[in-house]
């Protein structure tokens, strides 16, 4: 078993111990209600790697534009919710150091914004992935899209222990890792979907389960939101107008909010 997979299975194990233990006091008292106060938003891609391209936009500038937007109302309309960015600049940053972000600041929820592209330009549409490996073929061409920012890094073979973004086999440790998280994951990935469908008028895909390295290493609820597809004229347009990227923001931040009350209330 290489390094990769072994390192793999002590984090693993670390985490669902960690998070089995954190409801329970060992003196047996009620274990404190649980409050969401903090969430790292995270601009997908940036610097040098623009992820998507269009005719007229770049992912990268599409997603800081409407991560920091969100940010803004979560900051603004709840305010005891602490708001980290993992980048508010046009610059490049690791994919492992997004989740670390998340990790080092105890987060309690990670949201990784992005956009879309599809050979056929005809494709339209918003969908929200949590980790997973349900439908994983089906989901291949984006996990390895979003994958493939390792190797815009320097030493990306020593730093990933051996990972390939485009290799399946690479992938066999990932159905491991999340377990912990699923059910919150998916239900907020919910929320997203029914608001951007309901209140926004987007088409949605629905929520979909993906191998994404930045939603495997991360040690909380967590999702990564596909706005929409730069590759389609009309949608691109919709994705870098103003109103555009207020009626997704504002979607966002109201599953955010709707999360935030059905957890604080069970």
């Amino acid at each position: 078993m290489n390094r990769f997979k072994v390192k793999n299975i002590l984090i693993i194990s670390f985490l669902t111990l960690s998070f089995f233990l954190a409801g329970f006091s060992p003196t047996g008292s009620k274990a404190p209600e649980y409050k969401l106060k903090r969430i790292v938003i995270d601009a997908g891609h940036g610097g040098k790697d623009p992820g998507t391209v269009g005719s007229i936009s770049r992912e990268k500038d599409v997603a800081l534009k409407v991560a920091l937007q969100v940010g803004e109302y979560v900051k603004e309309l709840l305010p005891g919710v602490e708001v980290i960015y993992t980048r508010k600049t046009d610059v490049f940053l690791e994919l492992k150091e997004r989740s670390n972000i998340a990790n080092r600041n105890k987060a309690d929820l990670f949201i990784s914004i992005h956009c879309n592209a599809a050979p056929n330009r005809s494709a339209y549409g918003t969908e929200t992935f949590v980790m997973g490996t349900k439908n994983f073929e089906a989901n291949f061409d984006i996990v390895k899209r979003e994958n493939s920012v390792i190797l815009l890094e320097e030493n990306y073979e020593e730093q990933y222990e051996g990972f390939d973004p485009s290799s399946p086999e690479s992938y066999m440790m990932f159905n491991l890792m999340q377990k912990a998280f699923l059910s919150s994951s998916i239900s907020l990935a919910s929320k997203v979907e029914d608001d951007f469908s309901t209140r926004v008028n987007r088409y949605s895909r629905g929520v979909k389960q993906a191998p994404l390295y930045v939603l495997w290493t991360t040690s909380m609820p967590s999702v990564l939101i596909e706005l929409g597809f730069l590759s389609n004229a009309s949608e691109e347009k919709f994705l870098n107008s103003k109103d555009g990227q207020t009626y997704l923001s504002s979607a966002i931040f109201r599953a955010i909010k709707a999360y935030k009350e059905e957890m604080e209330a069970m």
